[in-house]
């Protein structure tokens, strides 16, 4: 029985671990790219170690970026009174492709999952915490997938960083549920960031 040489096989089971590839996805690229010629596929490992290497979070968000602050914090044409709360710094660029958002970010990391071991300081909330003493925030936007534990972690939220003066909203139920931000089409994610609600606290 013929098998696949184990270099391929090596290169299958690495591709294997992104995210959206199953097994007969990440044999086919192998192929695919076992049969390009070197040059591009040499082309192609410097550009994923490029982007590692240079690419890292904003330290005051979490955005992925190559400078300190992101562009997004560092744009003093931006409204800072206004603080969107992602899931994950991909998130953002879904807001950003629309170009409604006018305020700042906070990447969380994650979301709350006791079963899963996820706790509030597993995640970036001690942080957002500091970031919503500065008097100049006056609404905290939770822009959460619609699934149970995006739910939770908005509620959890909502107790969490209730003070006088700061509204905190979240997301209008139009965004699929179940589903993340990166996959929502602009028109939607549109709607549902005008459509905002207040969180009960």
């Amino acid at each position: 029985m013929l098998t696949l040489p184990e270099p391929i096989t090596s290169l299958v089971l690495a591709l294997n671990k992104l995210p959206g590839i199953g097994p007969r996805s990440a044999e086919r690229l192998a192929l695919f790219l076992a049969q390009t010629e070197p040059l591009e596929a040499r082309r192609l490992a410097e550009a994923i170690v490029s982007a590692c290497e240079r690419v890292g979070t904003c330290e005051l968000c979490g955005a992925l970026t190559e400078k300190q602050p992101c562009t997004v914090c560092d744009n003093l044409t931006r409204d800072r009174s206004v603080l969107c709360v992602v899931e994950r710094a991909v998130d953002i660029f879904a807001f950003e492709k629309g170009g409604s958002f006018k305020g700042v970010y906070h990447v969380l990391g994650g979301k709350l999952s006791p079963i899963n071991g996820v706790e509030p300081d597993d995640l970036r909330i001690p942080q957002l915490d500091k970031r919503t003493l500065d008097a100049e925030v006056r609404e905290v936007i939770v822009a959460l997938s619609m699934d149970v534990e995006g739910d939770a972690t908005a509620f959890y939220l909502a107790k969490r960083l209730q003070r006088p003066g700061l509204i905190i909203t979240r997301l209008a139920q139009g965004l699929p549920s179940g589903t993340g931000i990166e996959f929502t089409d602009q028109l939607t994610l549109n709607r549902a960031l005008e459509g905002r609600r207040a969180l009960p606290s």
